[in-house]
């Protein structure tokens, strides 16, 4: 059956505020949690660190199974941002209660992690259901369209973050957090974007016998992966470790005043530069999908993560940033759709809920384990033993590449080797 324009009304809806809320949120966290409430850079990864942590543990040990015994998707989807929306106000009214700044950070870095706890629920639904709701020729596509879609949630949430984040410039950095606008705002935005999911089917799979639906078989093993699965599970651990291993540091660099030294607003537009290639290639991927097979869109997308990186690293010039965010954003769209399609081919549909927390584990991981091991302590003792943050933080940007190059190879391999599913 071909899902109705209904369907993926209420889908696009969703994800249009589900990045809406993320752009407004994350983008500037990171800098609250660095230069107006005192942590090292490696302690502003934990931010992402501890919270992906605790959603791929329970993604994989929890959500995950529950949605493969009951075959429920929408209905933990709402669920997951209604809590969501509640413990976040929470986090914001316990975090202005220490006088300390320092332990404030701290109450944001554990309370979010608390908070991971309900959205891990809604983002393991929502990998299934996409697998659930559209047959597989056509995953590829529809992840770029949503990608596209949600892009221009995220160019609004990026554009309005950067307004609140110092009150319109009548106040100070880091207001919005303070006075807890973004916060009440994140939060709104959770609770509104579970209306949407009223248009969506429950999903789940189900077979028929003898004119009666039944459920799928029951699969025992946690972690029964295929070998081919598994060698691709590492390839992409790299490849979004190297992509994402920077995500939470790069405002933080953008701003330096040793650096480009840019404001809150101005840093908007940067940001928003790889919103808007998002939105350009989640249109033409379909086109893409229809030329290319997964493997090599994939090959092309570490490529030009690469190149976006070094070329943060060696940039001189705004401009130059300027082009670089916008590869960084053509680099994560076709990235997600080409290896979400993927793995969607290689992960049986009973264990749709399990297998793509293991896929999910190795892009939510990214966000801030690979933060917390490799850009931040490479930072941090570049800084500790005399060199200037500009410089450290451009070699953080090096060591993000190098982890994508190893990606890139175990990629070559799979190409080279796969015969498992002919593309």
């Amino acid at each position: 059956m071909v899902p109705s324009k209904r369907t993926f009304f209420g889908i696009s809806s969703f994800q249009v505020l589900a990045m809406f809320r993320r752009g407004l949120f994350y983008s500037y966290l990171s800098i609250y949690l660095r230069f107006f409430l005192g942590l090292s850079v490696t302690e502003t990864t934990f931010f992402a660190t501890f919270p992906m942590i605790l959603n791929v543990v329970f993604q994989t040990f929890v959500w995950g199974v529950l949605s493969d015994r009951y075959q429920k998707r929408r209905t933990l989807i709402i669920l997951g941002e209604i809590s969501a929306a509640i413990t976040t106000v929470l986090v914001w009214w316990i975090h202005t209660l220490p006088d300390s700044r320092y332990i404030a950070g701290y109450v944001i870095i554990l309370g979010l992690s608390f908070v991971e706890i309900f959205w891990s629920m809604s983002n393991i639904a929502w990998s299934a259901i996409i697998s659930d709701l559209y047959q597989e020729h056509s995953r590829t596509g529809i992840q770029g369209k949503l990608a596209s879609i949600g892009a221009l949630g995220r160019i609004a949430g990026v554009w309005i973050g950067g307004l609140a984040y110092d009150g319109l410039a009548r106040f100070y950095e880091g207001w919005g957090f303070h006075k807890g606008l973004l916060f009440f705002v994140a939060s709104g935005v959770m609770l509104l974007s579970t209306i949407p999911m009223f248009y969506v089917p429950e999903g789940g799979v189900q077979t028929k016998t003898e004119g009666q639906i039944v459920p799928l078989k029951k699969v025992d093993g946690l972690f029964a992966v295929s070998k081919p699965y598994l060698i691709f599970l590492i390839a992409m651990l790299f490849i979004n470790f190297g992509q994402n291993s920077i995500a939470s540091i790069k405002t933080q660099y953008l701003v330096l005043d040793e650096g480009f030294n840019v404001s809150s607003n101005f840093l908007s537009y940067i940001v928003n530069m790889q919103s808007l290639a998002i939105l350009i290639l989640g249109v033409l991927t379909t086109w893409l999908a229809r030329r290319f097979n997964d493997l090599t869109l994939l090959i092309i997308s570490i490529g030009t993560g690469i190149t976006y990186l070094v070329g943060f690293a060696l940039a001189r010039t705004i401009g130059i940033i300027f082009i670089a965010n916008f590869l960084a954003g053509v680099c994560q769209v076709v990235i997600l759709a080409a290896s979400y399609s993927y793995a969607s081919r290689l992960i049986p549909a009973e264990q749709r809920g399990k297998q793509f927390a293991l896929f999910n584990a190795t892009s939510f991981l990214s966000w801030g384990v690979a933060g917390t091991i490799v850009a931040g302590p490479i930072i941090d003792l570049l800084i500790k033993s005399g060199a200037s943050e500009d410089f450290a933080y451009r070699m953080s940007f090096i060591g993000a590449a190098g982890l994508m190059v190893i990606g890139l190879l175990f990629v070559l391999y799979i190409y080279r080797r796969n015969k498992v599913l002919p593309q």
